[in-house]
């Protein structure tokens, strides 16, 4: 035993002396890390092999070498994509291809191959280095070219504001001319003067970040709120709260009032064409909801025509659904309720009747299934108005759709010869024959028209709710209830009572839930039916004449 312990004294004694004398050098004790670039070997090697500051120094000398590629180099440390190769002892990009990884050299211009998941060894980080890391990476995303990189580096460093230099942040705004990025950069300098020791600059600070309501802004003032020492900072950043607190509130509100005249849009869209039909035929049409789900359809079939131009197949899908359930309109009224008139029940059942076949008809030649409809890129995204309030576009986009298909409808029953017959049928259908006007064609087109509308209705519904054969499902009951609400044959009406059942909607929702707030809504309509039966707008018409 001992004279095994004198042979490993021995020989560590001749190993510190041939280091000592120069005849072998450190590099050889321990194997250095190879890049394929004679530059970053000795970086990547103190990185890999040194420890504590040795390997923050390492991270500083990247940063600060003058190359196109510093920042993508330290963005694959932090991200893992780049690892050491065990086997060689080199350092290469990696991609993960199933169980095995695709391996690049460091230059990106050669494929090195593949290899297992033993083979490679991730550079090790712990929290702090990552966060030395982003601040690393941020930093040199300011001086970007390119806005987008440039904002993403300013937001990056919005959680530690105090490691920015302050001469450095008047430099960038002095030269920065994006809007977003000047605005960024004026809060991250806002963000650092509340970070100051001196309680003039963190008031300075405050008042600054006054008309911000981002999330991050308003933590930050809680933070002074409760934890800065300066019973004046406290002060200050209390009543910057309270106003912030109010208008959060305000604009949630605005929000609310946004999604309940949405709701109300889609509401007015599958009820209008109801309206028409009902308040000239009085007949109750149970196939409404699914001539709007075959309007839905109808989109879906425009993009699998056209799948490489979504705006052109949303388009044309438009007139394309209108024909579409128009003509099915006609057929079922020719077919079916021509000869129902008068039969309020059986009109019911027959058109019940009708659209379980259309339900059961798309199951069997398309899909019992969803079927997928993809937005064009006009309406996807949303429009920020600040950090608390944001609108969708696609919502915006089908509350002008349907004011815009009511003002053409209006403008066509009030300013044509078939509106003028169609008004005449409905209020005094005996006297319109007796003036030479044919009322069996106008109900036939009558009925055609409302369900032309209500395959349009389906053309917007595509672009918010999935598209399935129980679509129209959804919505024939809250159709009645807008036409009832509003007065039978109506469009202003229809108008009226559909954005105020949206907006009742979504104004309870918060506190009452969705499920709770429709019963609410129904059960207001009830009584609001006991004393006014004939809705908010009545018409006169075949309901009053009976």
């Amino acid at each position: 035993m001992l004279c095994r312990s004198r042979s490993i004294l021995v020989k560590t004694f001749n190993l510190c002396l041939l280091i000592t004398t120069g005849l072998l050098s450190p590099s050889l004790v321990l194997a250095a890390v190879n890049t394929g670039d004679t530059q970053l070997d000795p970086l990547f090697s103190q990185f890999v092999e040194g420890k504590g500051q040795a390997r923050t120094d390492a991270l500083d000398s990247l940063a600060s070498l003058q190359r196109d590629d510093v920042r993508a180099i330290l963005s694959g440390i932090l991200n893992n994509e780049l690892m050491l190769h065990k086997p060689t002892s080199t350092v290469v990009w990696v991609s993960k291809q199933g169980r095995e990884y695709a391996l690049q050299s460091m230059d990106r211009n050669s494929d090195l191959g593949v290899a297992g998941k033993r083979d490679l060894k991730r550079l090790k980080l712990n929290n702090q280095l990552r966060r030395y890391l982003r601040n690393l990476i941020a930093g040199l995303g300011l001086r970007s070219t390119i806005a987008s990189e440039r904002l993403t580096a300013v937001t990056a460093l919005m959680d530690q504001p105090a490691n920015v230099e302050s001469s450095l942040l008047n430099d960038l705004l002095s030269v920065e001319t994006d809007p977003s990025v000047r605005s960024a950069l004026n809060l991250l300098q806002a963000y650092k003067q509340t970070s100051s020791a001196t309680t003039q600059e963190r008031l300075q600070g405050l008042e600054r970040l006054r008309s911000d309501l981002s999330s991050t802004t308003r933590n930050r003032i809680n933070e002074l709120v409760h934890n800065d020492p300066d019973k004046q900072v406290q002060d200050a950043a209390l009543a910057v709260q309270l106003e912030q607190n109010d208008k959060v509130r305000l604009y949630q509100h605005a929000e609310t009032l946004f999604f309940g005249l949405s709701l109300g849009s889609v509401l007015v869209l599958a009820a209008i064409g109801l309206a028409i039909s009902f308040g000239v035929m009085g007949v109750i049409n149970m196939a409404h909801g699914e001539l709007i789900m075959l309007g839905a359809y109808c989109t879906w079939a425009m993009q699998q025509l056209m799948p490489q131009a979504l705006t052109a197949s949303l388009l044309l899908s438009i007139p394309v659904a209108f024909i579409l359930t128009g003509l099915i309109g006609i057929i079922i009224e020719r077919t079916v309720i021509r000869f129902l008139y008068g039969r309020a029940l059986e009109t019911l059942l027959a058109t019940f009747g009708i659209s379980l076949i259309l339900q059961q008809l798309v199951r069997t030649f398309v899909s019992p299934q969803n079927v997928p409809v993809s937005n064009p890129s006009f309406m996807s995204g949303v429009l920020e108005i600040n950090s608390v309030l944001s609108l969708t576009y696609n919502r915006l986009y089908i509350l002008g759709f349907c004011l815009a298909v009511f003002s053409i409808l209006l403008v066509v029953l009030k300013h044509t010869r078939f509106g003028l017959e169609v008004r005449a049928v409905s209020q005094n259908r005996a006297m319109a024959r007796a003036l030479g006007v044919r009322s069996s064609r106008i109900d036939s087109l009558t009925f055609g028209l409302g369900a032309g509308i209500a395959g349009i209705a389906g053309v917007a519904l595509s672009q918010l709710t999935n598209v399935g054969p129980n679509l129209g499902q959804a919505y024939i009951v809250d159709s009645f209830m807008v036409v009832v609400f509003g007065g039978v044959g109506n469009l202003w009406g229809t108008l009226i009572s559909g954005m105020t059942l949206g907006i009742a909607n979504k104004l309870m929702e918060p506190w009452a839930g969705a499920i709770l707030a429709k019963i609410f809504v129904l059960v207001f309509l009830i009584m609001f039916i006991q004393f006014r039966p004939r809705g908010l707008f009545p018409q006169r018409g075949r309901a009053v004449e009976s």
